[in-house]
């Protein structure tokens, strides 16, 4: 039978509201029951499972071994622990995902360099995903992927995709593997339409504001544009990603 906790100040209370808040531990927070069954059906193991105590009747939809220890919470608990006003009533603390990526001949993978806003990298997370991308590496000073609003806008995708860091280990390896990195700046590159997408393919988001970091422009290949019609100046960092991942997965498929 699961423990019940009813207590605002439990210490069990106060580990998932740190882990959902700070994340600076090797263990992370996710709460909402779709993370939760993402991060399930994506083979990972709950350390432990939070569910409100009037949503217990859902234990009987998830898999025996889903988590190693079950708590349920009274309402007013388990608001204490969680982020959002409306809470779904269920959290959970898991380990943060470590997935191995070595760089290989015919790789597509974004480089999220120095992105600030956690829903642009959670999209970007999840487009990466949906276009066929081999990972997402992180150059120093990006946004955690495993803040809370980059996991909801990366709906899942973040418990399955890389996310390795960009160092210059990675750099090294990409370019053993002829890797063409190719920076997106909002004008005077090439056509993204007209290069050729179908190698093995680095493709680099720079900051909202900044864009792509001097020191990725000075090793990438080639500065890529998006052709557009219309008066905007530049477009958002996860739109212009997307498109960009898409454009590449046409390339390589049709």
């Amino acid at each position: 039978m699961p423990e019940r906790i009813t207590s605002r100040t439990n210490a069990r209370v106060k580990a998932l509201r740190t882990a959902l808040t700070t994340r600076k531990s090797d263990h992370i927070g996710i709460e909402g029951f779709h993370l939760v069954r993402e991060a399930i059906a994506s083979g990972l193991q709950l350390d432990t499972l939070y569910l409100r105590e009037d949503l217990a009747h859902l234990l009987r939809d998830l898999p025996e071994d889903a988590a190693r220890e079950v708590l349920l919470l009274s309402p007013d608990a388990f608001q204490a622990a969680t982020e959002t006003e409306n809470a779904q009533g269920a959290a959970a603390l898991l380990e943060r995902p470590e997935l191995p990526y070595a760089p290989r001949t015919g790789d597509l993978i974004l480089i999220a360099d120095g992105l600030q806003d956690p829903g642009n990298l959670g999209t970007l997370i999840r487009s990466a995903e949906a276009f066929g991308a081999s990972a997402v590496a992180l150059t120093p000073g990006t946004v955690d992927p495993w803040n809370g609003k980059c996991l909801r806008a990366a709906a899942g995708a973040a418990f399955r995709v890389p996310l390795p860091r960009c160092d210059n280990a990675l750099i090294q390896a990409l370019k053993a593997v002829d890797s063409q990195l190719l920076a997106a700046v909002a004008k005077d590159g090439e056509a993204a339409h007209a290069t050729d997408l179908r190698g093995t393919i680095a493709l680099v988001i720079g900051n909202e504001g900044a864009g792509v970091s001097r020191r990725m422009l000075s090793i990438c290949d080639k500065q890529i544009t998006l052709a557009t019609t219309g008066p905007t100046e530049s477009l958002n960092a996860a739109v212009a990603g997307s498109l960009l991942l898409y454009e590449a997965s046409q390339q390589r498929n049709f």
